[in-house]
């Protein structure tokens, strides 16, 4: 079955029956400020593209990494680790019988994954897993969306050890790790050619580009070299290449933006807190999650003045993502009329 995601807007402005162009959509946790679109070559459009070894050492530099690979979206790889996993650890997976552990909030497309491939699901949320079965796989989605939790990298590390005793697959999703400093990613204390430890950056919400439809792997060589081998060539269009190498290597506005969205974020959080019966919120540099006693009621009503936030999977909360000016004004002239 189908997952529903914030970004449908067409679905929503049919169901309402609102133009489009007249939403203030903040169903994502895509910035609302993007990276600028430069002048593309045509040789960019025209050829194949290729993954040069130049764009994989900017990769690598800016992930801090000691192998990196570039896929079409994390979500492309999400799918495709049930059957990676099997390959790598090569046995007859029809009488074994699979395990894997997740946060029971979280983005739902790695239990999808998961599920389908016929794992056993076992969920944890605020403390990671001390008990795990061997060959079994482990997700952590570092900050948690929608949540916001984070796990330290003392933390992660202990785990790591422990993933490594059991011969387990330790994913860490970092979709929302741009926002923080650089110590914040487990990626620089990946070194074990030995460690099945795979790490998933997000280019698109970061720089706001996530029409692009590129992300990375971070994890070993022979990790890097079997993901490389399973998506084959061109899975990656050229101009999202030229684009994302600018961007990755561009510190200065990486700087502004960080800064621009923390101070969009504060903003925000003091409007949703002061108009919202609000018992608890969540917050990022990329969304803010509220917590209400009517969630449901609320989206309802924001739907029908055509702001569409995120209602969660748990329907106890709504996901903002973070709004440019123009957003928040039309934001604070709905607030009055939901009471």
């Amino acid at each position: 079955m189908a997952i529903l995601h914030g970004g449908q807007l067409s679905r929503v402005a049919k169901q309402y029956q609102i133009p489009e162009d007249k939403w203030c959509d903040l169903s994502t946790g895509i910035a609302p400020f993007s990276y600028l679109i430069p002048n593309i070559p045509d040789k960019y459009w025209q050829e194949l593209p290729t993954i040069s070894q130049r764009f994989v050492d900017v990769a690598k530099d800016y992930y801090q990494a000691k192998y990196c690979w570039p896929l079409a979206g994390s979500q492309q790889l999400i799918e495709k680790l049930p059957q990676l996993w099997e390959k790598k650890i090569n046995d007859d997976v029809s009488q074994i019988k699979r395990h894997v552990y997740l946060p029971q909030v979280g983005y739902k497309e790695h239990q999808q994954a998961w599920c389908k491939a016929g794992y056993q699901l076992h969920f944890y949320q605020k403390e990671l897993p001390t008990e795990i079965q061997i060959n079994s796989v482990v997700v952590v989605i570092n900050p948690n969306n929608p949540l916001t939790d984070t796990f330290s990298i003392e933390q992660l590390i202990a785990l790591k050890e422990r993933c490594t005793q059991k011969q387990a697959l330790l994913v860490i999703d970092e979709a929302f790790a741009d926002i923080f400093d650089a110590q914040f990613s487990i990626v620089p204390h990946l070194h074990d050619q030995t460690e099945n430890v795979i790490v998933l950056r997000s280019f698109g919400k970061f720089f706001g580009l996530a029409g692009l439809r590129i992300g990375f792997v971070c994890s070993t060589q022979k990790w890097c070299e079997l993901i490389q081998e399973e998506i084959g060539p061109w899975s990656i269009n050229g101009p999202a290449l030229y684009i994302a190498e600018l961007a990755l290597k561009d510190r200065c506005w990486q700087d502004k933006q960080k800064q621009r969205l923390e101070e969009q974020s504060h903003k925000m959080q003091k409007l949703l807190m002061k108009n919202l019966p609000v018992k608890r919120f969540e917050s990022n540099a990329l969304f803010i999650t509220v917590f209400l006693d009517n969630a449901a009621a609320v989206y309802e009503k924001l739907c029908q003045h055509a702001i569409y936030a995120r209602l969660t999977d748990e329907n106890d909360s709504l996901r903002f993502g973070i709004a440019d000016d123009r957003q928040l004004q039309q934001l604070k002239l709905t607030m009055p009329t939901l009471s």
